[in-house]
């Protein structure tokens, strides 16, 4: 580490910049106040590096590199789970094993339900091959599956004249999957559960963890940059939790809709709340670094009464509420270890300068989060699995 006894390195001359000078990384003295944080960390710091630079410096080593990186992963990986989850997870609860067990949520399960679509898709152009073709043709049609089996088409000798006449298309089990009228509307046996609240928390999982990633990277460029991205990393915060309980008041309280507006109109509120007090500047200062760990802190364990009240009301009669309240139990214990551990600034404040590059707390922090973050991304999948099964 080069020590320098100012922060601007980068900021030399035109003739300097030409010569290309490397960027230097100083020590925790050398930096201006709104840059001093965490003074158990002693060295790798950049400091109002130019923007293409400090962008740049995303592939280079310094004390912030495992912060970018950790988020920066986490992102792509809620990324890939909504990609997934909208691809694998049926959207109703019809795709049920049995009529007594809840609906199959496992990854391994893409390749059947891809080829249960493909054939879905092509009995339905079938279908409208009878209303399209001929008598004589539409009777003499069939389409083929992706194995060779002939799919029946179920065409009526009178479909072609026919403008409201209704055709159900039979599944391999024989139960009803889909009925269509002569108009191409089609109703399913069953109103499916609506997705939006899962997706709505993987949104706000991904919010947080991109801004916190960029903020990490970009904060020490200048001083503005700092308060705008600080700002923002604490909005990606605040929408990570407040999105988190809409899948809990949502789903737990689907048959009381006073309930699930109290809960989620509520969280919301708080979530605004938080936002507004973080664009206050005193609001960043390094000594009220507990208070910040408390406000979120708050938010969070406000989780616990909408918890403990979809228990009371389903503990003992649906299983989904249990194994879902499980999932929300190890994910408060991950936010709250993480959270203990960015605010007590260990393990560098046992030894300063030691985990300047790797280990020291807010990278430990990171880690706590993506793992809570995903606890509570299984918790979503058992509301679905539940009230898939459960409707009211």
């Amino acid at each position: 580490m080069a020590a320098a006894s100012s922060c601007i390195a980068c900021n030399g001359t035109a003739d300097e910049k030409e010569e290309k000078r490397k960027c230097e990384l100083i020590g925790y003295e050398a930096l201006p106040e709104w840059l001093k944080d965490n003074e158990f960390i002693h060295g790798y710091y950049r400091c109002e590096w130019p923007m293409k630079e400090t962008i740049l410096s995303i592939f280079s080593i310094h004390n912030e590199t495992l912060n970018v990186w950790s988020h920066l992963i986490g992102f792509l990986l809620f990324l890939c789970l909504t990609i997934v989850t909208a691809m694998v997870i049926p959207r109703n609860g019809s795709s049920s094993r049995s009529s007594g067990s809840s609906t199959a949520y496992q990854l391994g399960d893409l390749v059947e339900m891809a080829k249960a679509n493909m054939t879905v898709a092509l009995r339905h152009e079938a279908l409208a091959a009878c209303f399209l073709l001929p008598p004589s043709a539409a009777a003499a049609s069939a389409a083929l599956s992706e194995d060779g089996q002939q799919i029946p088409t179920s065409c009526p000798p009178n479909t072609s004249s026919s403008h409201h006449h209704a055709i159900q298309i039979q599944g391999s089990t024989g139960n009803t999957a889909a009925t269509m009228d002569a108009a191409g509307t089609g109703t399913t046996a069953a109103d499916p559960i609506t997705r939006w609240p899962l997706f709505a928390y993987l949104g706000g999982a991904m919010v947080c963890l991109l801004t916190s990633s960029a903020c990490h990277l970009i904060l020490c460029h200048s001083e503005r940059t700092a308060y705008v991205t600080l700002r923002l990393d604490y909005a990606g915060i605040a929408a990570l939790i407040a999105t988190s309980f809409y899948p809990l008041a949502y789903y737990s309280f689907l048959c009381d809709r006073a309930l699930q507006r109290l809960y989620m109109g509520s969280i919301t509120a708080m979530g605004a709340a938080a936002v507004t007090a973080s664009l206050v500047p005193a609001f960043q200062a390094p000594q009220l670094r507990p208070l910040r760990a408390a406000l979120f802190s708050c938010m969070g364990a406000s989780g616990a009464l909408p918890i403990a009240h979809k228990l009371l009301l389903y503990g003992g009669t649906a299983p989904g509420a249990v194994a879902s309240a499980g999932y929300e139990a190890l994910m408060g214990a991950l936010y709250a270890l993480g959270v203990a551990v960015y605010a007590a600034r260990v393990p560098e404040r046992w030894a300063p300068g030691r985990f300047d590059l790797v280990g020291h707390s807010h990278q430990l922090f990171h880690l706590f989060v993506i793992a809570g973050a995903y606890a509570h991304y299984l918790a979503g999948v058992e509301y679905l699995k539940w009230r898939d099964v459960d409707k009211c």
